[in-house]
């Protein structure tokens, strides 16, 4: 079964046509039914239906309900939920019980949506196929032999396999929009600081946005509009006046010019993929958009500078898990020392602490300066380079990967040939601006993504924009 429109689903709830429990236990059984994906960690029965049953009474009473009212969605498990485990798909954090909810799970439950599940992700979400989760790979929806993507493929996993209509994920360096392109659902990055980070474990705190996984740009916008806005618990956030609404405006095409991304239609993407976003860049020159091929030269150094930034932050962050304050704590240490070591050595994964190295190098005296403060030197030239661009072009568009859904242990011996899943999507995440991957057709029977960047900020016009395009270029 295909769950409708989330503006459908909340009609039938609404009118007494379906309800939230229904659909809560709709939910429940559709992960259970999928089990073999491995896109859930941890399930939220009781809550969840407890939830959905007070909504279903406020509704009976002629209470006020919110413009989710009986919506079921996944949170990767990287998002606190209160009371209910959040362990980042680490072993460290087993057995931490969340003592607040991140603000976007607030804003969706004033609105009567209802977390029903957790999804599986890469450990702390350092991954691009959640083969560095410390539980299991989640498998993808088209062919269980392949990734589903990463570091949020579990949540990816969860909407293209319809157990819920949305899910949430979060995109430090394409970790939304690689999974999406994978799975062959919508997967929208907003502008950094669009939505609050408050609740929701650090991977990279200059570089990571929280998002939303979808099967149509409109249910985006609708979730989008509730988690974005201003948060006082996030300094980050941006004001209010830029948030995301949930009404979609008529874009005028004519009056649209959009750049295609020279570097990103390189020969070093798979011939077929390339032959597909050509294909849809021709839709959208018959549907009369102005379209110009554009060359950003500094985007060859982006992904370079990524893998120096981001470890530098991730080493940063994950200092606070030293088995004292909460998660795993090594039981049979004599000493404060033999407690910190023990407790980091069994509670990360490889991954971790291969980035906790990386990021501890580069920002260390001898060479803080030859690595880290040289990539944020060409971290601002990127920025000003896609402003300069934008200055000129409404849109920016390219593939959202090199190529289609890999198979599982198929790059678990590079690191080089995994971190290149991230090519042409940590740009948009280093220069803080808005993104979209939508499915545009198949290759071999597996889903391509479109990616899709806006300026910072203009997350409206990016999503009003893709909702007029979908029908005609998307699957």
């Amino acid at each position: 079964m295909s769950w409708p429109k989330i503006d459908d689903i909340v009609s039938a709830v609404l009118s007494g046509e379906n309800s939230a429990l229904l659909n809560v236990q709709l939910a429940l059984d559709n992960i259970q039914k999928n089990s073999q994906y491995n896109a859930i960690i941890s399930t939220l029965d009781k809550e969840a239906l407890d939830k959905a049953n007070k909504i279903d009474q406020d509704i009976k009473a002629n209470k006020k309900v919110g413009i989710l009212a009986g919506v079921p969605f996944i949170a990767k498990d990287n998002f606190l939920v209160f009371d209910v485990q959040t362990t980042a798909a680490s072993n460290i954090l087993k057995g931490f019980y969340a003592p607040y909810q991140a603000s976007a799970i607030n804003r969706l439950e004033d609105e009567g949506a209802i977390c029903v599940a957790k999804a599986n992700m890469d450990a702390f979400a350092h991954g691009s196929s959640t083969e560095n989760s410390d539980f299991f790979i989640t498998k993808n929806p088209h062919d269980i032999n392949r990734v589903a993507g990463g570091s949020s493929g579990g949540s990816a996993a969860s909407v293209a396999l319809d157990l819920v209509p949305f899910s949430l994920g979060t995109d430090t360096g394409g970790s939304i929009r690689q999974p999406a392109s994978f799975c062959g659902v919508v997967g929208f990055k907003p502008s950094y600081g669009m939505v609050s980070r408050s609740g929701v474990v650090a991977m990279g705190s200059s570089l990571d946005t929280i998002g939303t996984f979808t099967k149509n740009v409109s249910d985006s916008k609708r979730v989008s509009s509730v988690i974005s806005g201003n948060d006082p618990l996030d300094s980050t956030t941006l004001p209010d006046q830029y948030r995301i609404t949930s009404n979609l405006e008529k874009i005028d095409f004519k009056s649209i010019k959009v750049g295609i991304i020279k570097e990103y239609l390189s020969d070093n993407i798979n011939p077929k993929v390339k032959e597909t976003i050509l294909s849809s860049i021709a839709k959208l020159k018959f549907l009369g958009v102005n379209v110009q091929e554009v060359s950003i030269p500094s985007l060859d150094l982006a992904l370079a500078v990524y893998y120096v930034l981001c470890p530098a932050e991730i080493a940063s962050n994950l200092s606070r898990y030293d088995g004292q304050r909460f998660g795993y704590s090594y039981p049979d240490a004599q000493n404060l020392d033999e407690s910190y070591l023990k407790s980091r050595t069994n509670g990360f994964g490889d991954e971790a602490k291969t980035r906790i190295m990386i990021g501890t190098y580069v920002l260390s005296s001898g060479y803080y300066d030859a690595y880290y403060k040289k990539a944020q030197t060409v971290r601002t030239k990127l920025i000003n380079d896609f402003n300069q661009v934008f200055n000129s072009y409404d849109f920016l568009l390219g593939p959202t990967v090199p190529d289609t859904a890999f198979k599982i242990g198929e790059k678990s011996n590079s690191k080089l040939e995994m971190y290149l899943n991230d090519i042409m999507t940590v740009a948009a995440n280093l220069v803080g601006i808005p993104a979209i991957s939508m499915p545009v057709g198949m290759v071999d029977n597996l889903p391509v993504g479109l990616q899709i960047m806006a300026p910072i900020t203009k997350d409206n016009q990016l999503l009003d924009f893709c909702n007029q395009i979908e029908d005609e270029i998307c699957l």
